[in-house]
């Protein structure tokens, strides 16, 4: 049985909260490794519920 993850942009959202909450951690720049890529933006975008 597959779980379903919760998307980019919760994930997102969510790491944005625990950096606010004093996490240490640090988002991560455009093109560096591991970071999202503008594809994986233009996919997450067509399920993104309006």
């Amino acid at each position: 049985m597959k779980s379903k993850s919760k998307g980019l942009y919760a994930n997102i959202h969510a790491k944005k909260e625990r950096i606010a909450k004093g996490s240490g951690e640090k988002m991560r720049k455009p093109g560096s490794a591991g970071a999202p890529t503008a594809g994986a933006f233009q996919e997450s975008a067509k399920t993104a519920k309006k």
